[in-house]
Parts: structure tokens; C-alpha cells; sequence
């Protein structure tokens, strides 16, 4: 989530050597750091832009050619949204319909080819997105995935929050609350059982997080949770299949790939996205057009390799971008 960060909580992360898990770097010249980061949207939006511009360029000439272009399916990816961003949000669902076919996040049909589809996901369960998202889907009939952490419902985060302590004042949504949305627009899924980063635990306690809370959830709603989400996006290939042995049907992860080009495929791609996003940044992530990140972020971690190879990278979120294709 892109919340209203604090000058003196901004936040960069290094790699520890030998280590597994991310170490936060306070950083108090809170101006230069958030200059960087705009300085890399700016960027990020401008390639998207070029990117998106010769795709539809080389589209429009095989459409003179007959030719149909396949399906574009993006998974988008949020966290909360709160009450100032209301507005914000209920103008990106009305962009999301305007330009795509909103579908759920189980979908298992072909994909029409020439269309554009988009999947609306959500992690962690925040009460503000029961309070200000979902009555902006329901009013739009737009499906919706939740990834939920069963065994804090109704509490406070009390995850690791990378040093944005400013998370831990929003409130979780309860049982209750959960049970009470619609089920024939919004589905459940798993987000682990209590939030854990799960490259950093062992194998036994990976496998006891992703089950038991499938299991929780399935206990507490009566109905199959067959969607997981990774926290932090943190998996890798034995993490994958101990999801498939727990009995979930897809899992998703945070490279934005395009989606659903195999409709029954287990792992699926996101696209982070905020309220905050400016309208053209929100417009070019539902096109798909930010799918040159992975290239760029794989030949980052060959680089990296190469000039570090005695190093344990865990930077977040470079290290948590699991991509099948890779």
C-alpha cells in the first residue's frame, strides 16, 4: 500500500551476507530518497510508454495483415485503500472497465484473443478495503480477489512491516466481515497463516504456514480457498510446490507478466498498483505495458552475480521476484 510515508521512514534495503532475511536501512535525508523514487516512477513510466507505443505499433501491422493479437490479461495488485483515496480508487475502476473485461482471479477459460481482460487482487485483508473498495466494485460488478492472514483477522499487522510502522495503525478486517462479502463477486484466498517471508523459514514451518491457513480459512467460510499469494512476494521453486501439495489450484507472485496465456496455469504474475498511481501510470499497468520489468530485473540479478558472487542477495523486493520464465 502507498500510504503518506514520513519523511524519516523511508526505507531502502541491503543485502546482509549469509543471511535469508531482508535487513531495513533507516534513512533520514528523507528529501534526496524520495526524489530517487520518483525519479525511477518517472523513469519506469517513460519505457512503459515507449514500450507500449512499439507494441501497439507492430499490433496495428499484423491487424492489417489479418491477424489477431492474443489476449492481454493483467493481474493488478493492491493493498488498501483508505478513505482520502476513495475517489482516486472508484476513478481507476471506472478506467479498469472502460478498457477491460474484468474476470476472477480463478478464471480457468481461454481467453478471447483481441481482448483485454484484467484481475483485481488484494493482500492482507485491510478493513479499509471492506469499507472503501468494495463498494466501488460491487457497484461496477467487478470481481475481486482477497488474500487474507486467518489468524489475525480483526487485529492490527503485527508482520514485519519493513519499517513502515505507519501500516500497523490500520485494522484488519474480522471473521465477521469476512463472511459477510459477496461470494458471487469477491473471493477468499490464503496469504499464509500469519505473514511470515517464507524463504526465510525452514521447510517445515513454509509448509505449516501455507497449509494451515488454507485449512483455517476453509474451517471458518465452509468453502474451497484455492488462491494463495506469497507475502513480499518471497517464493522460489520448492515454495511453489509445497503450494501445490497443500491443494491450492494458482498461485501468484509479484513480476508483472502478462496473465492467463495458459488458462490453467499455477503461476500467475502481478502488477503492483495504488490509488495513488497517477492516471496514465494506473492506465499503462492495466495495459500490460510495464511487462518489461522482468527482462530488466533478470539481467539486474545476473549483474549482481557477476559482481558480487560471494553475496546473499535479499534485497526487497529484487529478490522476491520469482519469475518461472527465468
Amino acid at each position: 500500500m502507498e500510504y503518506e510515508r514520513k519523511v524519516t521512514e523511508e526505507i531502502q534495503y541491503v543485502p546482509k551476507r549469509n543471511s535469508t532475511t531482508p535487513v531495513p536501512l533507516r534513512v533520514h535525508d528523507g528529501l534526496f530518497i524520495r526524489a530517487w523514487h520518483y525519479a525511477r516512477r518517472v523513469i519506469k513510466l517513460g519505457i512503459s510508454v515507449v514500450f507500449y507505443f512499439c507494441v501497439g505499433t507492430t499490433d496495428k501491422f499484423w491487424g492489417t495483415m489479418g491477424k489477431l493479437r492474443p489476449a492481454i490479461c493483467v493481474v493488478l495488485h493492491y493493498h488498501g485503500v483508505r478513505p482520502l483515496e476513495r475517489s482516486r480508487f472508484a476513478r481507476q475502476m471506472d478506467t479498469l472497465i472502460g478498457l477491460a473485461t474484468p474476470i476472477p482471479a480463478g478464471n480457468r477459460e481461454l481467453l478471447q484473443p483481441g481482448k483485454r481482460y484484467a484481475v483485481l487482487t488484494f493482500d492482507d485483508g485491510f478493513q479499509n478495503v471492506v469499507e472503501n473498495a468494495v463498494p466501488e466494485m460491487v457497484a461496477r460488478r467487478i470481481f475481486s480477489t482477497i488474500f487474507v492472514v486467518p489468524s489475525l483477522l480483526g487485529g492490527n499487522p503485527v508482520w514485519d512491516t519493513m519499517g513502515a510502522d505507519y501500516i500497523r495503525e490500520e485494522r484488519l478486517m474480522s471473521a465477521a466481515q469476512l463472511k459477510a462479502l459477496p461470494t458471487e463477486l469477491i473471493t477468499i484466498g490464503s496469504h499464509t497463516a500469519t505473514h511470515v517471508w517464507l524463504p526465510s523459514v525452514t521447510e517445515a514451518q513454509a509448509r505449516e504456514e501455507i497449509s494451515a491457513s488454507r485449512e483455517s480459512l476453509q474451517r471458518l467460510l465452509h468453502q474451497p480457498i484455492d488462491l494463495f499469494s506469497f507475502p513480499y512476494g518471497g517464493c522460489n521453486d520448492r515454495l511453489i510446490e509445497l503450494c501445490r501439495e497443500a491443494g491450492y489450484t494458482r498461485v501468484f507472485t509479484i513480476v508483472p507478466r502478462l496473465a492467463f496465456r495458459d488458462p490453467h496455469e499455477f503461476v500467475t504474475g502481478r502488477i503492483e498498483v495504488n490509488p495513488s498511481d497517477w492516471p496514465i501510470e494506473f492506465r499503462l499497468k492495466l495495459l500490460g505495458a510495464y511487462r518489461w520489468l522482468p527482462s530488466i530485473l533478470k539481467l539486474k540479478k545476473k549483474l549482481m552475480a557477476f559482481l558480487f558472487p560471494e553475496e546473499s542477495l535479499v534485497r526487497m523486493p529484487d529478490a522476491t521476484r520469482y519469475d518461472p520464465e527465468s
